[in-house]
């Protein structure tokens, strides 16, 4: 995989091409295409063009023109490679030195993508006159066209790590493509095996038809994936089998291969489904182990409730909280994401008005985002002051509990406040505080206020202005004890 950082780098030598660049990127493709198109032309010009009856000259003609131009495209493949820039495997950069570009290609695939180049049958044309050769020797040069396959997997593996592009959907295209490749090729071979069987009626196919040789290429070329199929699929032979000791040879040895193909499909499926169903069996998971904790404890029926509602909600919104992707970034990464997501909230919020941006960025950094479903409690009546909180988004009651009896005094919107009164006074919370909507808080510790305060004492000024402003004991509703006592001061 290319380093994110090398698509930025400058190459001294204008003649070296990045493997990132989006035009070199279309080549590859255009390549992996006409690769595909090569290795299934190939076997079906070896199994039916070798002895084609007259009226199929005109497809044999067409076959071999695309053959010798899809030569021309890997012969300027090759030369390109030799000024495309490679990732050194020990220090994962780019190398740009045209030189050890050209002696790596030399040392490792330039001669097997050479000798799949070579147009053999034009090279023997032109020497002896000979349109073909032997079929012995058109299988051996023959074969050497499908190293060029490995472009087909280098391709499927950039577009399986491309997020552009659903992982199933090409996962299922790979199968479906290497599933139709190895019945193509098996159909081909064993066309050639009763084609070249001295007596046609002892032959798989000479046995329905004995002058198959005479009917149209499309219907012989049909009859043959049919038999690749159903041996496949393992559906058997009711019309179509073996008639000689070299096709059974052939037969066992292809439903031996068909034992592993079969298990590498089913097992790629299984695990295509098994990985799209593994979130939805994780929570069905936990919810009947969550069940089952309820009812081994007794719980009440209100407990129950809120648990398996918290276990829904947790589910539903799993992709919303981005702390888990945050944590696993670098810090000063994770710093600038905190700067560009949070730290217009924070400068909106009553109590940071005027406060530097440095002492923001401190505070900012420490902020962690959470999303909390509606009807749960941010914090209790009597409960320490432990956070401090700013609504981002949502809407967030204010409770006062008298004698059992619950009753909503304010209602909280995006860029409040709640739990600071607390905080400041060193006193545990007068109210509880309680979701109404689903909302976005973002949480800071009172210790890291404390401290970020301490750093700098003109902000610390500032915050303790903002907040008696805010929270004047002859207009405050927040804490009983403070409205009671105008001399009271924040503890900070």
């Amino acid at each position: 995989m290319i380093p994110p950082q090398s698509a930025t780098v400058q190459c001294n030598s204008k003649r070296i091409i990045t493997p990132v660049d989006c035009r070199y990127r279309c080549w590859e493709t255009l390549m992996a295409i006409l690769v595909a198109y090569s290795a299934w032309v190939y076997p079906f010009e070896l199994a039916f063009m070798s002895k084609s009856s007259p009226h199929d000259a005109a497809t044999k003609r067409l076959l071999y023109i695309s053959e010798y131009i899809i030569d021309v495209f890997f012969g300027i493949e090759i030369i390109l490679t030799f000024f495309v820039a490679y990732v050194d495997p020990n220090t994962r950069l780019l190398v740009w030195d045209s030189r050890k570009i050209a002696l790596r290609y030399l040392k490792t695939w330039f001669l097997m993508d050479f000798a799949s180049t070579i147009p053999f049958g034009l090279i023997v044309y032109v020497c002896t006159d000979r349109h073909k050769l032997g079929l012995f020797y058109q299988s051996v040069f023959g074969m050497l066209r499908f190293w060029r396959l490995r472009k087909v997997m280098q391709l499927f593996r950039r577009l399986e790590k491309d997020i552009r592009f659903n992982y199933v959907l090409i996962r299922c295209i790979k199968l479906v493509l290497v599933t139709l490749f190895f019945s193509h090729l098996a159909g081909c071979v064993y066309y050639i095996l009763a084609d070249t069987y001295p007596h046609s009626g002892k032959t798989w196919i000479g046995s329905v038809n004995p002058n198959f040789r005479e009917g149209h290429v499309l219907d012989r070329y049909i009859a043959s994936v049919y038999w690749s199929i159903t041996t496949m699929t393992s559906v058997g032979y009711g019309d179509v089998h073996s008639m000689n000791s070299r096709e059974m040879i052939f037969n066992s040895v292809y439903m031996m291969f068909n034992l592993g193909l079969n298990a590498y499909l089913i097992g790629n499926i299984s695990n295509l489904i098994l990985e799209g169903t593994r979130t939805t069996m994780e929570f069905r998971n936990s919810i009947q182990a969550a069940s089952e904790f309820v009812s081994r404890n007794q719980l009440p029926e209100s407990l129950k409730e809120q648990i398996l509602t918290y276990m829904c909600f947790r589910f539903t919104a799993e992709n919303l909280n981005q702390q888990g992707i945050m944590n696993d970034l670098p810090n000063p990464i994770r710093k600038s994401i905190c700067e560009h997501l949070f730290l217009p909230a924070v400068r909106n919020a009553y109590l940071f008005k005027y406060v530097s941006r440095e002492t923001l960025l401190l505070l900012v950094a420490k902020m962690r985002a959470e999303y909390i479903p509606p009807g749960e409690d941010v914090i209790v009546k009597n409960e320490a002051p432990e956070n401090i909180y700013i609504i981002m988004s949502g809407e967030v009651e204010v409770i006062d509990c008298e004698e059992g009896k619950e009753q909503t005094t304010r209602t909280l919107l995006s860029g409040d406040i709640l739990g600071e009164v607390a905080a400041m006074y060193g006193k545990p919370h007068s109210y509880t505080f309680r979701t109404k909507t689903m909302s976005q808080l973002l949480w800071l510790k009172t210790t890291s206020l404390i401290e970020a305060m301490q750093t700098k004492p003109v902000d610390h000024q500032l915050i303790l202005q903002n907040f008696r402003e805010m929270n004047d004991p002859q207009f405050t509703f927040w804490d009983n004890q403070a409205s009671n006592d105008s001399s009271a001061a924040p503890a900070m």
